[in-house]
């Protein structure tokens, strides 16, 4: 199926940005690599991506606004749309020679997600999504996967390691559902987590306490793949939505029930 025009301006932006990567990749160990916070590394490369998808998206549509995973958010003069980029989502996977990172560029026309891409460098797979125009890995066609029992089915999260908030939690939500299924992975790349849900390799994946950047592609990827994504509640998605659940119908109800039924802890977090 031919890429449309908005498609093929993200594909572009993806792609250029995606050289930069991979030759930073190819020499990780003489990154300059500055701390932005505990276990949250930025890397010149990372700024270096944002910098050119910023600058390719601006000149394809002028006027366009942006949320940003280091610029943060630039009002845009056109209002109903608006980028979410991460240039670099599995920074530390990148930073210890791990290939699985990607690009992640979403699209939000009227406070709706509508159009996602999520690019692998390294492993070369671009995930695509339009509303209403089905999901896409590379020119093939993809569907959630159709296991509908919980013992069967692998399951995707991501671990909130040194300095992120919720470890207790997570670990109670952890022990429930480890139970329950047939195996939990954890990537490190909440885009790779959703893009791979969408494409059948896994069959759920939740995660706490992350930010819109990470999973705004994902969405549109998962959703025209047939996927439910919503918060554990099940409450829609939207811009402030911090926490997601995700996967075909039978299995995104199984895991809402079942974290719903984990109650709150309110232990110190791990130090």
């Amino acid at each position: 199926m031919p890429a449309s025009a908005l498609m093929n301006v993200m594909l572009a932006a993806a792609r250029k940005a995606a050289r930069s990567l991979s030759r930073d990749f190819g020499e990780v160990e003489h990154l300059q690599i500055s701390v932005k916070g505990p276990g949250n590394f930025v890397t010149a490369a990372d700024h270096k991506a944002e910098e050119i998808i910023y600058s390719e998206l601006s000149r394809a549509r002028p006027g366009y606004g942006f949320i940003m995973e280091e610029r943060g958010v630039v009002e845009g003069a056109d209002k109903s749309h608006c980028w979410i980029v991460d240039p670099l989502d599995g920074t530390t996977n990148f930073l210890h020679g791990n290939p699985l990172f990607s690009i992640s560029i979403g699209l939000v026309r009227e406070g709706e997600f509508v159009a996602g891409l999520i690019y692998m460098p390294i492993l070369n797979e671009t995930y695509t999504a339009e509303k209403g125009k089905g999901a896409f890995l590379n020119d093939r066609r993809i569907r959630v996967a159709a296991r509908s029992r919980l013992p069967e089915a692998m399951i995707a999260t991501g671990i909130p390691h040194l300095g992120r908030p919720g470890q207790k939690q997570f670990i109670a939500e952890l022990d429930a559902v480890m139970g329950t299924v047939a195996g939990i992975r954890r990537t490190g790349s909440a885009a790779l987590d959703l893009a791979w849900t969408a494409a059948g390799r896994f069959d759920g994946y939740w995660e706490n306490n992350i930010q819109i950047w990470d999973v705004a592609a994902g969405i549109v990827i998962l959703r025209e793949a047939g996927g439910f994504i919503t918060d554990p509640a099940g409450k829609q998605v939207t811009l402030e939505t911090r926490s997601f659940l995700a996967g075909n119908e039978a299995i995104h109800n199984d895991l809402k029930r079942i974290l719903k039924g984990v109650p709150a802890v309110s232990a110190p977090e791990i130090s």
